[in-house]
């Protein structure tokens, strides 16, 4: 297959290109700079594998939880450029949760198979989701529902049968299940790229009008009397609740 992946939900941005067997990567820094870095660099991927949009077979991206503005931008790049592929007919667009490519990217690079993975999504908190792998199917299942908690509140019912992987324990540290086995691993455009074969024949792609991103947290802004208040709190000694 011809596909082009893409993931901006953290601090690095993971763009890939597949055509048959061959992968052509890139790797950069993320956050505000996604936005100006992300189209260039999948032109010059494209470019690389002798591709261009009207050949690709599926648009993949990370769809979150996440950072907001990185999933918005994934989200805008994915539907313009799929809306613009083989001359206005459009081409299928491929949402993946970004825990799961987690869970992937552990498995891939360090042979995990039931992994908690973990995302800091700031404000003291981190997005989670327990992920197995089905030899027999060669798949994930996960949780329906992803979560969204202080890292401390985290538990495992059986620590040494699962490992924690993601960004979340460099932020956290002894925050974020000191007591279990942890691995760094990236929501990367390679591990989109294993995940899209099964997820495409399970119909999982869309017309470029339906790839929204995946939202946990429904709030990320403070008004400015919010601002004030907790600056108020933190003088007068107190927790914002």
């Amino acid at each position: 297959m011809n596909l082009l992946a893409f993931d901006t939900s953290t601090d690095t941005l993971s763009i890939a290109v597949q055509r048959g067997d061959a992968v052509w990567q890139h790797t950069g820094a993320g956050g505000a700079q996604a936005s100006a870095a992300l189209i260039p660099a999948i032109q010059r991927l494209l470019a690389e594998a002798g591709l261009g949009f009207d050949t690709l077979d599926a648009i993949v991206f990370g769809r979150g939880p996440g950072s907001f503005t990185g999933l918005r931008t994934a989200c805008a790049v994915a539907q313009g450029l799929a809306f613009g592929a083989r001359s206005g007919q459009g081409t299928p667009v491929l949402p993946v949760d970004t825990l799961l490519a987690v869970a992937e990217e552990a498995r891939h690079q360090h042979g995990c198979t039931q992994v908690l993975a973990v995302l800091d999504a700031r404000m003291n908190e981190v997005y989670s989701a327990h992920c197995t792998w089905q030899e027999a199917t060669r798949q994930w299942s996960t949780d329906a529902d992803f979560g969204l908690c202080a890292p401390e509140a985290l538990t495992l019912t059986d620590a040494a049968q699962w490992t924690v992987a993601g960004n979340a324990q460099a932020a956290y540290g002894e925050r974020l299940l000191p007591q279990a086995r942890h691995v760094a691993a990236l929501p990367t455009a390679t591990a989109l790229l294993r995940l899209a074969p099964a997820l495409l024949a399970a119909g999982a792609a869309v017309p470029a009008s339906e790839a929204l991103p995946r939202y946990i947290r429904d709030k990320v802004a403070q008004t400015t009397a919010e601002r004030e208040a907790l600056r108020a709190q933190a003088a007068a000694g107190t927790t914002a609740p």
